[in-house]
């Protein structure tokens, strides 16, 4: 027994030893004096908790062992809500604008090298063996471009990494690129895309004069939407005054008339207004202009159903109007039925007091999740709170 007891416990120190990172559990100031005192960079996951691609390397990516033999022996790690605590001043001081962010900081605090995004194992690892390269590491990248370089997949690189944080270099990066390109394919495009929402800015005007070529891959009618989508973003940017929160209704029907008309400028706006009403939690104001913008639903996708159901769940009490939120919910899964949307359903039937239909369609949405392998936690949840 004494021997089955020893060999049991050295197996699960193994097993804990192969658990993949491990973050450590103290501020970050204590962190950065570890990391400096054994001359180590820190790597700092920089997430959101409500991020799926972050709750996805959770789950996929930390816990493997080549993996977290790697980053523990060169790194000190952390783990970081950018949205919690002492993550709000590092997010603003690291200018993480996109989750999950991976920094490379030296002990000094300063960041070396950065990437973004799901990656995959092996990848990820080549993105830790390039940050402690200095030749690699992300200043050295931004010296080479100065220095002139033009290979396509450099550049192609490198607005990756810089997109997020540092818009005006991406763009020159982007438009070097662009400058050699006659063929374009989708990341092509989705590339462009993301540099040429400013109508004001050389990407726009790249879009403008290869839209012959950028059509033959997403067709005209796909082109003509996008650029109608980056019109309109351009016009609110101009229309809404942040700091005194107040809308330029007219400036912004005179000119997004000249290209849509006036029903469509009209009901674009009031989206435009709902949407800013419900991220500002003037809730009364929200639900006003979405009981008017969806009285006919019949053209809306079980997707759309869904949200609009799902958003007055959550964020508004008048009896009347989760009345309206149930019969969105119950076109929604005619259109579609699926586990989110009889969630919904249920979570909706509870609020308003219908415990016989919010205990059929909470156990309706659970066997669905378990069909397809999604997480039914908050629904048993809430099915046996009834």
């Amino acid at each position: 027994m004494k021997k089955i007891a020893i060999f049991s416990s050295l197996f699960i120190g193994a097993l804990a030893f192969a658990q993949g990172i491990k973050f450590e559990d103290s501020n970050f100031a204590t962190i950065l004096a570890k990391a400096k005192k054994e001359n180590k960079l820190v790597f700092v996951d920089a997430y959101a908790s409500w991020c799926g691609p972050c709750k996805l390397m959770v789950k996929n990516i930390f816990p493997l062992q080549s993996v977290g033999d790697y980053y523990n022996s060169h790194f000190i790690n952390a783990k970081i809500d950018m949205e919690k605590g002492e993550g709000i001043g590092l997010a603003k001081k690291y200018n993480v604008k996109a989750f999950p962010t991976y920094l490379f900081i030296n002990g000094d605090g300063e960041e070396v090298h950065r990437t973004l995004g799901y990656v995959e194992e092996n990848d990820f690892i080549q993105f830790a063996k390039d940050a402690g390269d200095p030749s690699k590491r992300l200043t050295a990248l931004k010296q080479k471009f100065e220095n002139g370089e033009k290979d396509p997949e450099f550049l192609k690189n490198l607005a990756g990494l810089t997109m997020y944080n540092d818009a005006a270099f991406a763009s020159r990066v982007m438009e070097r690129y662009f400058a050699a390109k006659t063929e374009y394919d989708q990341d092509d495009i989705q590339m462009l895309l993301m540099g040429a929402q400013n109508m004001d800015g050389p990407l726009y005007k790249i879009f403008q004069t290869k839209k012959a070529e950028i059509s033959k891959v997403i067709t005209p009618e796909r082109y003509a939407d996008l650029d109608k989508n980056i019109k309109i973003s351009n016009i609110f940017k101009k229309s809404y005054n942040a700091e005194a929160k107040t809308w330029n209704d007219d400036y912004f029907l005179t000119e997004a008339q000249k290209f849509l008309s006036k029903p469509e400028a009209e009901t674009i706006l009031k989206k435009a207004r709902a949407n800013r009403a419900l991220r500002a939690k003037d809730i009364p104001t929200y639900e006003k202009l979405t009981l008017e913008l969806y009285k006919d639903t019949t053209a809306n996708s079980s997707e759309e159903l869904n949200s609009l159901a799902w958003n007055f769940f959550e964020n508004v009490n008048t009896k009347s109007s989760l009345e309206k939120a149930v019969a969105w919910a119950q076109e929604s899964v005619k259109k579609n039925e699926n586990y989110a949307n009889t969630d919904t359903l249920a979570n909706l039937y509870n609020k308003v007091g219908d415990k016989k239909n919010a205990k059929l369609w909470a156990e309706k949405s659970i066997a669905l999740a378990k069909s397809t392998g999604q997480d039914s936690a908050d629904t048993e949840k809430l099915l046996q709170s009834l």
